[in-house]
């Protein structure tokens, strides 16, 4: 026999592999290139096919995957079981996510041009260089250089080539390098060079890419906190932002879902707290800004975003809406924890969904200005018709957030108001998608961000 999985979008799909005869076990050597986008859900789905002949194939089974479980995984590698032939086990689907890293080699050199040819009627050169990596590893380099000019007519000087070694070690050295002009070169018999250039000092900086952190082993782990206070609504009449019909989720459940769902596949236990603030919460009736949706203190984890959502919707039945909007309590107890671990290993991402003006502004300006120097982002959803000019400045986007003096070390928030993702048409998951990708494309640079200050490079991934 021989298996051929083919592609997601139909029997030709994005691409096949090749066939391999008689196996039960094929080890497909083509490889797929995709692009790869964090804050997007890319729904995969894999058709594995035993071809008896050209023309006679039989369906073995599919397995359906999103990109970001695959790169989420332990070592870039994820198990799935084929389905969809009844009555039958169809065997498993291995997928290796390869070479995943993009990492980007920063090249910083201090050159001095000496006695270029090219002079302007000061009797002056304004030399720039032009490099080009000149083979395919990228090891040789040829540099050239121009003479610049006001009007863009940059004159051409002159070329020279070295490579990434032979910078390394001529820094020591101050190595010079001839400049040369190939058609002088070839015009005139006296010709030696057009100036020389002077290598005073060479150095590389890695420069890692967030794909790099996840394949290193870097989590993300995900917070929920919701908005409780009684400006909501009752949750039991349809003019509530917290009223589920039996044919449409609330608004929280949405934004909950969309941005869930994709942050999820990069948690490797699929626990995520969830909290409440702004209610009046059983047995005694006391006003919470952080209680557990899952009524467990001790433990306020739910199982997955089907967890979170089951957990938000009892809480409903059970706490009385009330108020005020608080966010300092929740986003001290992420800070808390994420305090805990600075090593680059863990990252906290808090979702807040809310309706309305925060309350205690000043306390929370402080909690996000302390904040930022922990491996931590933070969304904020606002949902209904309010203004939410206080967001915008949390957001930090224009002006860097500061509270009593202290500015913020890193812009950790995204704001978005939901209502700007309601689509006309109706079609909610087109709405929904476009929503998690705005409020989440911040995250990689954000842990980056993080990285980078703290120095902390990614983990190599463990051999297999």
């Amino acid at each position: 026999s021989k298996s051929d999985p083919g592609g997601w979008r139909s029997r030709a799909g994005f691409g096949r592999t090749e066939v391999i005869d008689n196996t039960l076990n094929p080890d497909f050597v083509r490889k797929f290139v995709l692009d790869y986008y964090f804050e997007e859900k890319q729904n995969l789905r894999f058709d594995v096919y035993n071809v008896d002949s050209k023309s006679c194939s039989d369906f073995l089974g599919q397995a359906f995957v999103a990109l970001g479980e695959v790169i989420g995984s332990q070592r870039g590698r994820l198990e799935r079981p084929l389905t969809g032939v009844p009555g039958k086990r169809c065997g498993t689907i291995l997928l290796l996510a390869e070479e995943l890293s993009n990492c980007r080699d920063i090249v910083t050199m201090q050159l001095c041009a000496n006695k270029l040819d090219k002079k302007d009627f000061f009797g002056k050169s304004d030399p720039f260089l032009v490099f080009y990596r000149s083979n395919e590893d990228g090891t040789t380099v040829k540099i050239d250089v121009y003479d610049w000019d006001r009007d863009g007519s940059h004159d051409f000087i002159g070329e020279f080539a070295t490579s990434y070694r032979e910078l390394s070690r001529a820094q020591s050295q101050f190595t010079v390098y001839e400049v040369l002009n190939p058609r002088k070169k070839c015009k005139k018999k006296k010709y030696v060079n057009s100036g020389t250039v002077t290598l005073l000092s060479f150095s590389v900086e890695s420069e890692f890419t967030f794909v790099d952190y996840i394949r290193g082993g870097t989590q993300l782990n995900f917070t929920v906190a919701i908005d409780f206070t009684a400006s909501n609504g009752l949750p039991s009449q349809p003019t509530s932002l917290h009223y589920a019909s039996p044919y449409q989720l609330s608004a929280y459940a949405l934004a909950l879902k969309a941005v869930g769902e994709i942050i999820q596949d990069y948690d490797s236990d699929k626990l995520f707290p969830a909290y409440g603030f702004g209610a009046k919460v059983p047995p005694d009736g006391k006003i919470s800004h952080q209680f557990p949706l899952n009524n467990n203190v001790e433990n306020p984890s739910c199982a997955g975003i089907e967890g979170v959502l089951e957990s938000y919707l009892q809480s409903l039945r059970t706490v009385q809406l009330y108020g005020p909007t608080n966010f300092a309590p929740v986003i001290n107890q992420v800070a808390g924890t994420a305090a805990q671990v600075t090593d680059g290993s863990q990252y906290h991402v808090l979702l807040i969904i809310t309706d309305g003006v925060i309350s205690d502004m000043l306390q929370t300006k402080e909690a996000i200005v302390t904040a930022s120097s922990l491996p931590m982002s933070i969304i904020i959803v606002g949902v209904g018709p309010a203004e939410f000019e206080a967001m915008e400045e949390l957001d930090g986007d224009e002006v860097r957030l500061s509270s009593r003096g202290r500015y913020a070390e890193r812009d950790i928030v995204q704001f978005v108001p939901f209502r700007d993702y309601v689509d006309d048409s109706g079609n909610q998951v087109l709405s929904m998608a476009r929503l998690a990708k705005d409020v989440l494309a911040e995250i990689p640079e954000q842990l980056l961000s993080y990285m980078k200050t703290r120095d902390i490079k990614p983990h190599q991934a463990d051999p297999e």
